[in-house]
């Protein structure tokens, strides 16, 4: 082991479910603080963020993460338990092994080394973490670069790390994401008497036409960078309980991950016309709405593409699909933005892992990025 793995397992043995960071930036922060980094923590409601930084001169690159991980489901069915940190043939299992503890340790040794390398490198280094990304999304990420913005914080670089490898480390970066757009949509009917439905409006009926109507629209075909836009339901609600009565509304949660070739208001506007050709009375209580971004080939990408290449010998592909992440709040200040992290295929599952040496090799892979931009 090395000292890497050794911060991801003491991570990981922290169990930060979401919204609790429970001691995980301060360890973090223990761990920077004698290479030059100020520690500012912003804690916004529930949750716990910390600006760490080094320097105060720009270009500013910002590591970007979170300290919180998804609830681990019934501990029983782990083969190794979730908060253990155990490594078994080479493998670190434990919630957040991969999403996104292990970067989170990468950044921080990355830092270390670079940093006494280069004890008077250019620009600064900072990094960014919240405990509130695998939640809403409130007062995290966004609330840190809206108090940034407010001071003239500017960020020119920012690696996010979250896992976005699909067969071996370093084979995808995300260098855009599309948006997300979701809501709970609750459409009003009449109650009444399941055999006397000329005296009630069923609005499980109506909702389910809305829903087929969505679900059957061709929203686009994607473009050159992002796929197409999708929609999909993730919950219905409707019903008394009883098998005689037509209810007085139902509910249904959906959301679409959309193209850019689309905004946001334009697919409210569209989604209203087909909600009103089914429904007199509806309601949509819309979700915080998460903007696609894009970074396209500048510097921070060829530092990135050029850095894997280093470490692993081979050269990683440019993506945009799967979900969003933290970095739809800090593209807008004009950063360039890049999500660059371990292997994604046990991620909020039960017995998340990744590979130890993985995490290793993504610090190194971090730390060429700080060399070919500050050093």
């Amino acid at each position: 082991m090395n000292e890497t793995v050794e911060i991801a397992q003491t991570l990981i043995r922290i169990g930060s479910v979401t919204p609790e960071d429970a001691g995980c930036q301060a360890l973090i922060a223990d761990a920077l603080t004698p290479f030059g980094f100020v520690a500012e923590p912003m804690p916004f409601g529930d949750v716990s963020n910390l600006w760490l930084r080094r320097g105060e001169k720009r270009p500013l690159l910002v590591f970007a993460g979170h300290t919180d991980v998804v609830p681990t489901g019934p501990e029983g069915n782990w083969v190794y338990p979730p908060f253990s940190g155990d490594i078994v043939d080479g493998m670190l299992h434990g919630r957040g092994a991969a999403d996104m503890k292990g970067s989170l340790a990468a950044m921080v040794t990355a830092c270390q080394r670079f940093v006494s390398a280069h004890p008077n490198h250019h620009g600064s280094i900072a990094l960014l973490l919240t405990s509130d990304e695998e939640g809403p999304a409130v007062d995290g990420t966004v609330q840190v670069i809206n108090t940034l913005s407010a001071r003239d914080e500017r960020i020119d670089w920012c690696v996010v790390g979250e896992p976005t490898s699909s067969e071996t480390l370093g084979d995808t970066i995300k260098n855009g994401r599309r948006g997300s757009l979701g809501g709970m949509l609750t459409v009003f009917g009449r109650q009444g008497h399941v055999a006397y439905p000329h005296l009630a409006d069923n609005p499980i009926h109506r909702l389910t036409n809305i829903l087929c109507a969505l679900a059957d629209t061709h929203w686009d075909d994607g473009n050159e960078y992002f796929p197409a836009t999708t929609f999909q339901v993730s919950n219905i609600e409707g019903g008394t309980g009883a098998t005689n009565v037509i209810p007085g509304d139902a509910r249904a949660k959906f959301n679409l991950r959309f193209c850019p070739d689309h905004t946001a208001e334009s697919l409210q506007d569209q989604i209203h016309l087909t909600c009103q050709t089914h429904a007199e009375h509806y309601q949509i209580d819309w979700s915080p709405i998460g903007r696609p971004y894009q970074t396209l080939p500048d510097t921070l990408l060829e530092a990135a593409v050029t850095s894997v290449e280093a470490v692993t010998g081979h050269r990683a592909k440019l993506s945009t699909d799967g979900g969003t992440s933290d970095g739809r709040f800090i593209a807008p200040t004009g950063a360039q933005v890049i999500e660059l992290g371990p292997l994604n295929k046990t991620i909020h599952q039960v017995d998340e892992v990744v590979n130890a040496q993985d995490i290793s090799d993504l610090s190194l892979i971090y730390e060429g990025i700080l060399q070919r931009l500050l050093a």
